[in-house]
């Protein structure tokens, strides 16, 4: 069962602020290093790292929906309709309809999209895995656990 936000908030009330900017921080200062990596990778690969992140997914699951892909990436189908185009007009990516269900669209990587999908230096990916690596696997479900609260928190913020 999800935890509402006053739940977690009564479980964690003794966060004073000075904490909960502290690790405020921590967040912001990740997102700005994701933001300037993704942006090397675009120099270097010509491709974002949310652009990779599809590639890795359809080079996982040939023939995905977009729906599929959205779901797993957790976000509204509609996030990723660019992400598609620009990799389909980059020749990393077809899509073409399903033979079964014309309003559904499935997506291949091309021969270019699978040799990009095998890089790993210098991409979002390899920096993950490499801080992954340094802490245990404990550590690394408690640190998921906390970003899914948080984000199930976001979620519920309006």
């Amino acid at each position: 069962m999800a935890r509402t936000a006053s739940k977690v908030e009564a479980l964690n009330s003794d966060y004073d602020e000075d904490q909960v900017v502290e690790f405020l921080q921590c967040v912001w200062e990740m997102d700005h290093d994701l933001q300037r990596l993704s942006r090397r990778m675009r120099s270097r690969y010509g491709i974002t790292g949310p652009q990779r992140l599809v590639i890795r997914i359809v080079r996982k699951y040939p023939g995905i929906t977009a729906g599929r892909v959205a779901e797993i990436l957790r976000v509204h189908p509609s996030t990723l309709t660019g992400v598609f185009r620009r990799l389909e007009k980059q020749n990393l990516l077809r899509r073409s309809a399903d033979s079964s269900d014309g309003r559904r669209v499935l997506l291949q990587l091309t021969a270019k999209g699978v040799k990009l999908a095998s890089q790993r230096r210098g991409t979002v990916e390899q920096a993950i895995r490499l801080a992954l690596a340094r802490v245990s696997q404990q550590k690394v479900e408690a640190a998921k656990e906390v970003l899914r609260l948080m984000t199930e928190t976001l979620h519920g913020t309006d």
